[in-house]
């Protein structure tokens, strides 16, 4: 799920930044300027974001917490991915064709991802 949202900010970045310049995240910019946009694009999601994988799956197969601890943990991981991930990558996803504050566009992300969680959780 949360990968939806990297992919939601990969693809709106390639169908509307049409120079480097465009892109706003000095890092990307600068891949893009090296790589050209669709390899540059590429490479820096793979590199930011494989880490983020790794995370997720040790968490998910190695570690066994309490089914006490585990209930109050796994929100406050989802709470976090949220805002960090979905929120960020949202807000830049939008950023391209919607203009309201950073913060208004990265809580519709957080929100959002929250709401798919419960949705997930509560079914």
């Amino acid at each position: 799920m949360l990968f939806m949202f990297i992919l939601f900010d990969y693809l709106a970045t390639l169908i509307f930044c049409t120079t480097p310049a465009n892109e706003a995240n000095p890092y990307v910019r600068m891949f893009m300027e090296n790589y050209g946009i669709l390899l540059g694009l590429t490479i820096f999601d793979l590199l930011i974001n494989f880490p983020i994988y790794l995370i997720l799956c040790f968490d998910s197969h190695f570690i066994n917490l309490p089914q006490q601890l585990s209930k109050i943990v796994n929100p406050l991981i989802d709470l976090s991915l949220a805002w960090f991930l979905a929120g960020y990558h949202f807000n830049g996803a939008t950023s391209w064709f919607w203009p309201v504050p950073d913060l208004m566009r990265q809580a519709t992300g957080f929100g959002l991802y929250l709401a798919m969680a419960a949705s997930i959780y509560l079914v």
